[in-house]
């Protein structure tokens, strides 16, 4: 078996091999192993919240975060947790910052339109909001070592449209209070 040197095996890519070929090389202080189980649980969370379940006939996936955003408030707070809990896990193997935000914000987008009644629990059938994250991280682990912490221009722009996105969207609600409100306000009080 021919020995590679280390500049040579940071030089090919991971080919299906989620983590650093040099199996001394720590990812951000953990072993191997450790950010293997880490991964695996990651995408383990993310089949149950969102494609566990199939609609028979139609194909369609769904998982544990479609039917506990059931609940009102307290289903959507639930699966957001642990969506959320999968964005720390991400962090805590060291992926980019932009990668983390690009991931918050695919759950935001999919707490705040998910907690619309009946279209919100439709929404979330549709977004998957874990099962994105989960690919995002595994295209991400899929590169180099060395480009793993680089920030990419297509998340930058996925992060700036969605906050002009959820802007707008805050600016929309808040004038609709507003109106109802003002218009509330003149049949009671005549104003």
């Amino acid at each position: 078996m021919k020995a590679t040197s280390q500049a040579e095996t940071r030089s090919k890519p991971l080919e299906g091999v989620l983590l650093p070929p040099d199996p001394d090389q720590q990812f951000s202080g953990f072993s191997t192993e450790e950010a293997a189980r880490i991964r695996r649980w990651i995408e383990r969370l993310s089949h149950w919240m969102d494609t566990a379940f199939e609609v028979p006939v139609l194909g369609w996936r769904f998982g544990w975060d479609a039917l506990i955003g059931l609940i009102p408030g307290a289903g959507d707070v639930a699966t957001t947790a642990v969506s959320m809990y999968v964005i720390a896990l991400a962090s805590r193997l060291g992926m980019p910052r932009v990668l983390i935000a690009r991931m918050a914000l695919n759950v935001a987008l999919d707490m705040i339109l998910g907690s619309l009644p009946l279209v919100g629990d439709l929404f979330d059938v549709w977004w998957k909001a874990n099962q994105r994250n989960n690919a995002l991280l595994k295209a991400r682990l899929h590169e180099m070592p060395s480009e793993i912490r680089a920030d990419r221009a297509s998340d930058w722009l996925f992060v700036g449209g969605v906050l002009l996105l959820l802007g707008g969207l805050f600016v929309a609600i808040a004038l609709t209070v507003a109106f109802v409100v003002t218009a509330i306000w003149r049949v009671v009080f005549g104003a």
